[in-house]
Parts: structure tokens; C-alpha cells; sequence
């Protein structure tokens, strides 16, 4: 990521004092940052501001925050998108995650929690730009470093950045067990608290999106953790 170009932060959330706070915060870090109050508001600022990054509330007047984020993923953008939910549910997390979110942070929180997540999430969207051109292949998965490009057997795979930086760390490695721990802290960069189920909803997705109708690539080693690789003939 160019340093010398500020990130772009939108922060959406319908109570001012927690948008004011966030945008504040990041402001200090010299990051660019505006903020919504409603989902409307959101899609409007999103499309003049064009954000480098999203913190979205879910719970929003009018449209909520899954809507938007569909919205936004409709209209071609695949700005990473870090969730705030006052429900410390799975179900939520779970929703957020397939919706094409990149992480969720429960309320109440600390911004500088927050703040670490974002940097953590935007150096999973542009770790590949400092790298030089690479192609990672295991059978007919392949994965363009450079520009960020998956296929399987041919066809093209849309992930989003964390899914993309789950499946380059676990390529990379083939055909090598990874544990959960540390695909957290390859992945992640932070302590996730625990919650090592987060890994299992990203490698849910994959599967759905890489492995559905072609021999599985993405395999769980039972007590061991995942390795993308061949099955054994």
C-alpha cells in the first residue's frame, strides 16, 4: 500500500457520537475518513467518497447494513467492509461473514481494537502489491499473486480479501497442515479472543465457492487443522 496516499475510511453507524469518535481517531492517524448515519446516506457517500475501507453498522434507519453491503458488492466495489453488531450472536457473525463482509466487531468496543483491525484488514487486501509476480497452483486451483486472480479449473472465483489471504497463506504452504492458531495469527495479525470458529466460517465459504461440483481441495485434518492439497490416489 502507498503510504504516501491517506486511507480513505467511511464510517457508518446512526449514533453520531461513535461515527464522530472513529473518523476522530483515524483522522489523528492521517487517514481521510467521513461518516454516514443511515444506509441511504452510506451508499451516497460511498459512491463520491470511493472509501479504501467501510466500518458498517448493521442495525442502520431505513436499509441496514447487510443491504448495503450488497448494494455496494452490486455495484462492482469490493471495498473490504469490517461490521459493528451490538449482537454477540453467531448467526450475525455468520451472515456478515458470507454476505461478503471481512470482519465484525461487537459493541460495545475499543476504538483502538477497532483501529487494528482495520489496518490488519487492509494489509490483507494489499499484501500482494508489494510482492512480485507469483502463480500459485495446486491441481487446477490456481492464484495470480500479482493480481490477486483465482480460478478453479479455468473459472474464475470472486473472494473477498480475507478469503483470498486465507487461501494464499494455506497454498503457500501445501501441502502442509495448518492449524487454527496459526492460520489466526498468519491471517488475522491479532488476538482474535479465542474465537478460532471465525476460520471455520471462512473455510466454509471457500469450499462453497472453490470446491462445490469439483473433487475437494480444502481439507479439514481431523484435530489438526486444514491443507489445501490433491486427494491422495
Amino acid at each position: 500500500m502507498n503510504t504516501e496516499t491517506p486511507v480513505r475510511l467511511l464510517v457508518v453507524d446512526d449514533e453520531p457520537h461513535i461515527a464522530d469518535l472513529v473518523a476522530t481517531v483515524a483522522r489523528y492517524e492521517g487517514w481521510q475518513a467521513v461518516t454516514a448515519g443511515s444506509g441511504e446516506a452510506a451508499l451516497v457517500r460511498a459512491a463520491e467518497f470511493v472509501p479504501d475501507i467501510v466500518v458498517l453498522d448493521l442495525m442502520l434507519p431505513g436499509i441496514d447494513g447487510f443491504t448495503v453491503l450488497d448494494r455496494l458488492r452490486e455495484s462492482g466495489t469490493a471495498v473490504p467492509v469490517v461490521f459493528l453488531t451490538a449482537k454477540d450472536a453467531t448467526a450475525d457473525r455468520v451472515a456478515g461473514l458470507t454476505r461478503g463482509g471481512d470482519d465484525y466487531l461487537v459493541k460495545p468496543f475499543s476504538v483502538e481494537e477497532l483501529m487494528a483491525r482495520l489496518r490488519a484488514v487492509l494489509r490483507r487486501s494489499h499484501s500482494s502489491q508489494a510482492r512480485a509476480a507469483a502463480l500459485l497452483r495446486v491441481g487446477d486451483l490456481t492464484m495470480n499473486e500479482d493480481t490477486r486472480e483465482v480460478a478453479r479449473d479455468g473459472k474464475p472465483a470472486e473472494l473477498t480479501p480475507t478469503e483470498y489471504e486465507l487461501l494464499r497463506y494455506l497454498m503457500r504452504r501445501s501441502p502442509s497442515v495448518m492449524t487454527k492458531a496459526q492460520i489466526l495469527d498468519h491471517v488475522w495479525e491479532y488476538d482474535f479472543g479465542g474465537r478460532s470458529n471465525v476460520v471455520e466460517l471462512v473455510i466454509s465459504h471457500l469450499r462453497r465457492k472453490l470446491d462445490a461440483g469439483n473433487e475437494p481441495l480444502i481439507h479439514t485434518v481431523r484435530g489438526v487443522g486444514y491443507v489445501v492439497r490433491q486427494a491422495a490416489r
